[in-house]
């Protein structure tokens, strides 16, 4: 079920990518830049964004902190200057250390809220006023929020990541409910275990493991299909979609078996 517009053609479509340094987003900008995307780069790791426009011709790097709310409201200026419009963001900016409570600390539990929400609101204030105003020129606009499975039930160490990508997806329905009306695309992207530097530190067996590159495809294809919801690797989120259903008490007993160390 299309719930967006479907976004088939990338030749000459301006896409900003808030976190593209590495992982998810890094392949993303690669593969929409391959398919005629003009892709701009956003981060805090210049060097890394610089070496991913010098070997991307045409594409543009505005390094930046999430947190740094006048840079985020610089750099969309920036890009509707030297560009003209905004046709798709995207959040990948993320933050990642495993937590329990047994060794639980608020300087990271509050990092966590930091880059992987308060910088999608960040983001938010700087990118709305923009897609409000191509949405009454009739031209829209799409944001995608980049957040994860473990934003679906509590997890085993997930204690600070898991409720800081709850949020991102509970923002993203609300979002859905308050620009779709405007022509505005929203989508919010769940991904399983994905190969990135993030992920390298986990100790244990990722199930499904697929790589960025995999993963981009997957986005790709789901703004394609004009879904709201992009989840993969399906082998592995339907099976997490499906504990959703669960009552609390055979919920824990199931996660307990067969996750909890």
């Amino acid at each position: 079920m299309s719930l967006n517009p479907k976004i088939t053609h990338w030749q000459g479509r301006i896409v900003w990518l808030v976190g593209a340094s590495s992982g998810i987003g890094q392949a993303l900008a690669h593969s929409l830049h391959q398919a005629g995307a003009r892709v701009i780069v956003s981060a805090r790791q210049a060097d890394l964004l610089q070496q991913f426009a010098a070997n991307h011709p045409g594409s543009l790097s505005l390094p930046l902190d999430v947190l740094d709310e006048q840079a985020l409201k610089a750099a969309a200026k920036s890009v509707v200057r030297s560009h003209g419009r905004i046709d798709l963001t995207v959040y990948c900016a993320g933050y990642y250390q495993a937590m329990s409570a047994q060794r639980y600390s608020l300087v990271e539990a509050k990092r966590h809220i930091e880059v992987n929400y308060v910088g999608a609101l960040n983001l938010l204030d700087a990118l709305l006023p923009q897609l409000l105003l191509q949405a009454h020129q009739g031209c829209g606009g799409h944001i995608s929020l980049i957040s994860s499975v473990a934003g679906f039930r509590g997890l085993p160490k997930s204690l600070a990541y898991g409720p800081s990508k709850a949020a991102l997806s509970h923002l993203a329905e609300a979002l859905y409910l308050d620009l779709s009306s405007e022509g505005i695309g929203v989508s919010v992207i769940h991904p399983g275990f994905v190969e990135t530097p993030l992920t390298a530190q986990n100790d244990f067996k990722m199930p499904a493991l697929i790589s960025a590159d995999v993963a981009a495809a997957a986005i790709i294809k789901g703004w394609g299909q004009g879904k709201f919801e992009i989840h993969f690797p399906k082998r592995f989120t339907l099976w997490l979609k499906a504990l959703r259903l669960l009552g609390h008490g055979a919920y824990f007993a199931v996660i307990r078996k067969f996750i909890q160390p």
